[in-house]
C-alpha cells in the first residue's frame, strides 16, 4: 500500500484531467492510498478543468495535453490566467523535445511521462506543492543533453513558438481551423496565419506533411488503419 506516515503532510487537492476514464481511474486509486493528498474531482476535457478550476479551489491540476476540443495547453493558459496559484503539473505520453521545454516555459509546474511509477507521481506532486517545479528526471536529462548538443538544429520543431506549437497539436489532431480559432479565441485568419509560418519554418507544403512530421517527432501517435 503507497502512503507516507509521521509528518502530517498538509492535504493536497488535486483535479485529475484526462479524456481516458481508465487513466483517471488509474491515477485516482493510487493517489486514494496516499496520505495527504485528495483528489478532488476529474474532467475528460481542457473545458471541463476550466470550470473545475473556476468554480472550486484546488492546489494542483494532473492534466494531459492531447485532449478533445482546446486541449491542456490552452486549458492550463486560462486556468493560470483566473487562478495563478494553482500549479499544473502536465502527465502526458509525449517525452520528446522540444514540447517538454515549451510546456515548461508557457508556466506550467511539472512534466511527467505516463510511464513513472507512482512512487515518482506521488513525489512530484509534493515537490511541486512545495513551491517547485519538477521535470521527470529522464526528460530533464533529455532536455539537458539537446540543449548541449552541437547539432543544436537537428529537430526542426525548436524553432516554434509555444502557441505555434499548441496550434500545430490541433491541426495534426484533424481539427479545422474555424473550430481551433473558436477554441483559441482568435479569429481563422491568425490560424492559417500560424499555420502558413510554420509551413515556411519547418519546410513543409500540407497538413499532410506536418502530420507526418509530428508522428516522427512524436507529437501524435499515428491512427491505425481500419479492420
Amino acid at each position: 500500500m503507497l502512503y507516507l506516515t509521521g509528518r502530517g503532510f498538509e492535504l493536497i487537492n488535486i483535479l485529475l484531467v484526462d479524456d481516458h476514464e481508465l487513466v483517471r481511474t488509474g491515477i485516482r486509486r493510487i493517489l486514494g492510498e496516499i496520505r495527504g493528498i485528495n483528489v478532488i474531482g476529474e474532467a475528460n476535457s481542457g473545458e471541463e478543468a476550466v470550470k473545475w478550476c473556476r468554480k472550486q479551489p484546488m492546489d494542483i491540476v494532473l492534466m494531459d495535453i492531447n485532449m478533445p476540443g482546446i486541449g491542456g495547453i490552452e486549458a492550463a493558459r486560462k486556468i493560470l490566467r483566473y487562478s495563478p496559484e494553482i500549479r499544473i503539473i502536465i502527465l502526458t505520453m509525449h517525452t520528446e523535445n522540444p514540447l517538454p521545454t515549451k510546456i515548461m516555459q508557457a508556466g506550467m509546474s511539472g512534466y511527467l511521462s505516463k510511464a513513472i511509477s507512482p512512487q515518482e507521481m506521488v513525489h512530484a506532486i509534493r515537490t511541486v506543492h512545495l513551491g517547485q517545479r519538477y521535470i521527470e528526471p529522464a526528460i530533464a536529462q533529455q532536455i539537458a543533453l539537446d540543449q548541449l548538443s552541437s547539432d543544436n538544429n537537428s529537430n526542426r520543431l525548436d524553432q516554434l513558438s509555444e502557441r505555434e506549437l499548441q496550434v500545430m497539436l490541433m491541426l495534426t489532431q484533424g481539427q479545422k481551423a474555424v473550430d481551433i480559432a473558436h477554441q483559441l479565441n482568435l479569429s481563422p485568419k491568425t490560424i492559417n496565419s500560424y499555420r502558413y509560418r510554420m509551413f515556411q519554418k519547418l519546410n513543409v507544403h500540407s497538413d499532410v506533411e506536418l502530420t507526418h512530421l509530428a508522428i516522427q517527432h512524436h507529437l501524435i501517435n499515428p491512427r491505425p488503419l481500419p479492420t
